[in-house]
């Protein structure tokens, strides 16, 4: 049977599921994005008056996905050294992936999990950015 986590200090998911579910000594993250817990404020988006996206700055994005999914780890036993594979959504790959891909290089110089980098024509939210993580819980 899978624990299923709640992490207060993270956004609240945009649908009935989850923010994590342990496995035996495996984390599976749900989808994180950029959002911040108890808004709809995504960090550097700017909307019209019927809520289209009109600019988006990727790298401020980049900093609030990867601290959601800091808070989804610590708040699950685990921590972000202990991230073995993340699937990459982006909205616009050829505009964003050098900047995202430098951002990464970053956050993940020393642990260096298996990823996977894809093109998506939309998210859920006006996001520009998802992450899909797997974890392992303690020090293994």
């Amino acid at each position: 049977m899978a624990d299923k986590i709640h992490a207060d200090q993270a956004p609240e998911p945009v649908g009935a599921y989850p923010h994590a579910r342990k496995v035996g000594n495996l984390l599976f993250l749900s989808g994180v994005g950029p959002r911040k817990k108890g808004t709809s404020v995504i960090p550097g988006v700017t909307l019209d008056g019927y809520g289209n996206v009109v600019s988006y700055d990727i790298e401020q994005q980049c900093h609030s996905v990867f601290q959601n999914v800091r808070l989804v780890l610590e708040a699950s036993g685990s921590r972000w050294e202990n991230l073995v594979d993340v699937t990459v959504f982006l909205i616009n790959i050829k505009k964003d992936f050098p900047v995202f891909n430098k951002i990464y290089a970053e956050y993940f110089k020393d642990n260096q999990p298996c990823r996977t980098t894809v093109e998506v024509n939309a998210l859920p939210t006006p996001i520009a950015i998802e992450l899909k993580c797997i974890a392992t819980i303690g020090d293994q």
